[in-house]
């Protein structure tokens, strides 16, 4: 089974291009070493996969050449990510969001209000803490 296909059948990304792309990239690694799209996957490799915000590092329980449903990701693919790591890299896709900003043209929309009360919302929620 090839290493691309592997990473999309398990939804590590959203197309087997990305996933191609990311080792081209040096983004995914196996042992320590960068490894081309077309390697070889079997059952007990241990994958580092980087990411925006996060370094995955899954273990191969099964290799599989069609992509899965959500539910059945467990059965092929063990995540070994620290839960300290997951929980870094989601404060931190929030401090981004919360970091961007939203122009807008003349006067609010509907749109612009819900983002503008959600936003207000995260930082009341951050304060309270």
């Amino acid at each position: 089974m090839r290493l691309d296909k592997w990473l999309w059948a398990v939804r590590l990304y959203k197309t087997r291009e990305l996933a191609a792309d990311a080792c081209r990239l040096q983004r995914v690694k196996m042992g320590g070493q960068e490894v081309k799209p077309s390697r070889t996957v079997k059952a007990g490799d241990v994958i580092e996969v980087r990411q925006e915000f996060l370094t995955r590092t899954v273990r191969v329980l099964q290799p599989i050449g069609q992509r899965v449903g959500a539910k059945l990701v467990p059965q092929h693919m063990e995540d070994l990510t620290a839960p300290e790591t997951l929980a870094e890299s989601a404060r931190r896709r929030e401090d981004q969001w919360l970091n961007t900003v939203h122009h807008t043209h003349g006067r609010p929309e509907k749109r612009d209000r819900r983002l503008l009360d959600a936003f207000l919302t995260k930082i009341r929620e951050r304060n309270s803490l």
